[in-house]
């Protein structure tokens, strides 16, 4: 079996790649990987194993329809990873943000359908409904994305609903909550938190901490996305959260206690514009239908995400400074 895993040089992508050749999803033992990445500032060749038999890297941008069309046959499915994905720059310029998470996206599904590629799953987020005060949002819940990085991730999704149903390609799509662990790019949260306590350096904390997120080991994340590929139904969407809720104030809270630091470190800034305050996911059809179950807890996953950078200082500080 041959998959094209587009985005595969990045942090949840390559966390797929990874375990795939290492055989950690039965239904791919022995599968080819062919990863397609741009490598911007948010992908990084170091990533994944360099010379891993298995795999094919591809220096590429999916805005490329001729590479794709040209890529993409004689591959069995696609895992749609590549996205512009950092809400802040999607505020300073959102053209690009259109340009790959829309017309990249629109570039695959066109690639895959006249490849004859069998599956295709398009990883998307939990932003594209926008923000909710109280319960959870099921896949039927209407999308009203608040940036432009949540409306073109709901612009790709409404385009991969419409290749399913105008041309049939069996395409399905996954939304998640925030992932970490190892290997996230520092402009996150989670990474940034923790590496700039390493450094000796502030935490930059929107506001007064206030906005809530649920938090999804990025391992539970790319096993649910396996689980659809082999299993989910064409069209269909699924969400895929990790229940754990917890606010921006109460993360940072847990990680200077990690890191043996106090709330002197802490620096206020203004929030960012539009943002939005909760968010939250019903994952009983992905439960129900596939069985899933989250597997890491996040008091242990956070702890080893912590230990992770504090082994890997040369990874992180590279990666800083390339984004700078």
């Amino acid at each position: 079996m041959r998959i094209l895993v587009t985005g595969g040089a990045g942090f949840i992508g390559s966390h797929y790649v990874r375990t795939l050749l290492a055989d950690g999803y039965p239904g791919l033992r022995g599968a080819r990987v062919t990863v397609l990445d741009k490598l911007t500032y948010a992908g990084n060749r170091e990533n994944l194993p360099a010379s891993h038999p298995r795999l094919e890297f591809v220096h590429g941008d999916i805005g490329d329809a001729d590479l794709l069309r040209r890529l993409t046959p004689g591959h069995d499915a696609v895992v749609h990873f590549a996205a512009e994905s950092h809400v802040d720059r999607s505020l300073e310029s959102a053209a690009e943000f259109v340009r790959t998470n829309v017309g990249g996206t629109q570039n695959v599904l066109e690639a895959a359908l006249r490849s004859g590629v069998e599956r295709v799953v398009h990883v998307s987020t939990d932003e594209v409904y926008g923000t909710i005060d109280q319960g959870s949002w099921t896949e039927e819940r209407p999308l009203l994305p608040n940036s432009p990085y949540a409306a073109s991730k709901a612009g790709a999704d409404l385009l991969a609903r419409a290749y399913w149903r105008s041309h049939g390609l069996n395409v399905s799509i996954t939304r998640c909550s925030n992932n970490y662990g190892p290997y996230q790019h520092p402009e996150k949260l989670v990474p940034l938190f923790i590496t700039n306590l390493l450094e000796g350096l502030p935490l930059p904390l929107y506001g007064e901490g206030a906005n809530i997120r649920e938090w999804l080991h990025v391992d539970d994340h790319c096993r649910a996305i396996q689980l659809v590929l082999d299993g989910g139904r064409a069209g269909e969407v699924y969400n895929v959260g990790g229940g754990n809720e917890r606010t921006n104030r109460q993360i940072t809270a847990l990680l200077l206690d990690h890191l043996g630091a106090d709330w002197s470190a802490v620096r206020k800034v203004a929030d960012r514009k539009g943002h939005d305050l909760r968010y939250a996911l019903d994952e009983t059809k992905i439960r129900e239908e596939l069985g899933y179950r989250p597997r890491i807890p996040f008091e242990q996953g956070l702890a080893e995400t912590v230990d992770w950078y504090r082994d890997n200082p040369g990874w992180w500080k590279a990666v800083k400074r390339r984004a700078h």
